[in-house]
């Protein structure tokens, strides 16, 4: 759809889509949601780049997307997910 999109109202519209991995937003739970389990430091290194991604990580994607830096990037796919998608091995 993001092709597509992007095909279809170009030039006066850029179309992008995010794709977000492993993302970790406990501390924007609900109060009613039970407390989930910490994060294991397993959780993080088996992220290429070292940790769980935070919300912030996919906003700074959002920025990018919307800058002047990105004008001329349309019908992409941005993978955040830390280089999850190239190792495909998830620890248990």
């Amino acid at each position: 759809m993001t092709h597509a999109l992007a095909v279809s109202l170009g030039p006066r519209v850029r179309v992008n889509a995010i794709s977000p991995g492993w993302i970790d937003t406990r501390a924007y739970r609900k109060a009613d949601v039970p407390e989930p389990e910490p994060l294991r430091p397993v959780d993080h290194a088996q992220h290429p780049v070292g940790r769980v991604g935070r919300p912030e990580d996919v906003a700074a994607a959002c920025l990018f997307l919307i800058g002047e830096g990105a004008g001329f990037i349309t019908g992409h796919n941005l993978v955040v997910d830390g280089g999850m998608t190239r190792k495909m091995i998830y620890v248990e």
